[in-house]
């Protein structure tokens, strides 16, 4: 079966896809609700000065808003009604996977299968609205804090600001679900990717200007082109990596009939934990910087000391750099701790009378499972950190603002994977419905 499909793979072409109505139904559809988020990111926020806000933002850009603001696709720089993006939705559905490993409650809804998924994402869903009405409401005082952002302040704008953030986050995320259900790829990643990508003309055309005026030589922006190449070709290779272990049935009976025994694997990814790590790791170190930047607003100042530990915590900066790598291995172990359960893992294998050869099944085989994933993990935590400190030593060396670095260049990469392969299985799918239905049209001949 799996070369059947092997090889159904290599044979898919462009005739293919010309043939796959339903499949050319879901693109579309899916370029169409990525339009509509688009053009909602140009949509102000009623009420405020977008001159001035854009005056203030650039001077908080290298902190926490700048990296929300490239995942929201500049909603946050013009202050749209999409500003709060989709990261409420994903910081609940973060939250709520942390809470099913600790509360047995949840854990046990986790087990129940469809019906128990439902009620977590209905709890999902609460805590995104929950999480979006404290955001906004920060937002709307924020805004107002500020010199000549918002024309009328008062509490009318407070509420009309939270409104229509919380309703753009919910519009976000009930069209990132429709994209799931009716389009290709994961709905909410396809958000965030579009987002992240439509900077990237922008950015270009800046690099090409500084190597134009003279800032930058030709030679040093090939050499950062011929780099984004190679790193996207290394998060490729590692992204797909696994970790196959063996994992045999015995024979058995059913009625008077004997099965023989059947091998498959069990495939653990070498970074488990994804694009988590990083996205925690530079939010816990950029937050600093931004509240310290609210702050200093008007005559206010801060002490000696916390200005010396800013300065020490900024970009480039060796204390930087080391507690980046630090975090960066600490998520890559705790989120992976999370999501994976090597004792469960183990339990259901004994449940189908499966074993890895050499080890008990139960406790034994937990243990081992729980080694090598321990080990792969390693790995992985490495190659984030490299990843992701690559562009940090690239500006600190050069200037250059590389703007897909790390979180950023791992979305990209790995929801292009996704997509790619969920675009495969539907013209793989669609090649054996043709196969299955000239094969009844032949055997309905031969029958007449």
């Amino acid at each position: 079966m799996a070369s059947a499909a092997e090889q159904l793979a290599s044979n898919l072409n462009f005739a293919a896809f010309a043939k796959a109505e339903d499949l050319k139904k879901r693109i579309w559809f899916t370029l169409g609700a990525l339009l509509v988020y688009r053009l909602g990111t140009y949509i102000p926020l009623p009420g405020i000065n977008p001159d001035a806000f854009a005056q203030a933002f650039q001077q908080q850009s290298g902190g926490v808003l700048g990296m929300f603001n490239m995942f929201a696709g500049g909603a946050v720089q013009r202050m749209a009604i999409f500003a709060l993006g989709i990261m409420p939705y994903i910081s609940a559905s973060i939250i709520m996977q942390l809470m099913t490993s600790v509360i047995p409650s949840l854990e046990q809804l986790k087990k129940e299968g469809e019906q128990g998924r439902k009620v977590i994402n209905q709890y999902t869903r609460y805590g995104t609205v929950l999480l979006a009405l404290v955001q906004a409401y920060g937002i709307s005082v924020g805004l107002e804090s500020g010199n000549g952002i918002v024309n009328d302040p008062g509490m009318f704008f407070r509420i009309s600001a939270v409104i229509t953030l919380v309703g753009g986050t919910m519009f976000l995320m009930w069209l990132g679900e429709q994209i799931t259900a009716r389009g290709i790829g994961n709905g909410i990643s396809l958000i965030i990717f579009s987002g992240i990508v439509a900077g990237l003309p922008s950015a270009i055309s800046g690099t090409l200007e500084l190597g134009r005026t003279g800032a930058l030589s030709t030679g040093l922006i090939l050499a950062i082109m011929v780099l984004a190449v190679v790193v996207i070709g290394l998060i490729v290779f590692f992204e797909r990596a696994q970790r196959r272990l063996l994992i045999q049935y015995p024979k058995r009976q059913v009625g008077n009939r004997m099965f023989q025994g059947d091998t498959s694997h069990l495939p653990l990814k070498l970074n488990t934990a994804g694009v988590i790590p990083p996205i925690f790791a530079s939010s816990l170190l950029l937050l600093p910087a931004t509240v310290a930047g609210f702050s200093t607003t008007g005559t206010t100042t801060l002490p000696s000391w916390a200005n010396a530990v800013l300065a020490a915590l900024g970009h480039g900066q060796p204390l930087y750099m080391a507690f980046y790598a630090a975090m960066i291995a600490f998520f890559a172990f705790f989120y992976t701790a999370i999501v994976f359960n090597p004792t469960d893992t183990a339990d259901q294998l004994k449940k189908h009378s499966g074993f890895i050869p050499g080890y008990r099944p139960g406790e034994r085989t937990a243990e081992y499972i729980d080694y090598v994933l321990t080990r792969i993990t390693v790995i992985g935590a490495v190659y984030l950190v490299l990843v992701c400190l690559l562009p940090e030593f690239l500006i600190s060396a050069t200037g250059v603002p590389f703007y897909l670095g790390g979180t950023s260049l791992l979305i990209v990469v790995s929801v292009t994977l996704d997509t790619v392969a969920q675009i495969q299985g539907h013209l793989i799918a669609h090649q054996y419905e043709g196969l299955i239905k000239k094969s009844k049209l032949r055997g309905g001949k031969r029958g007449k």
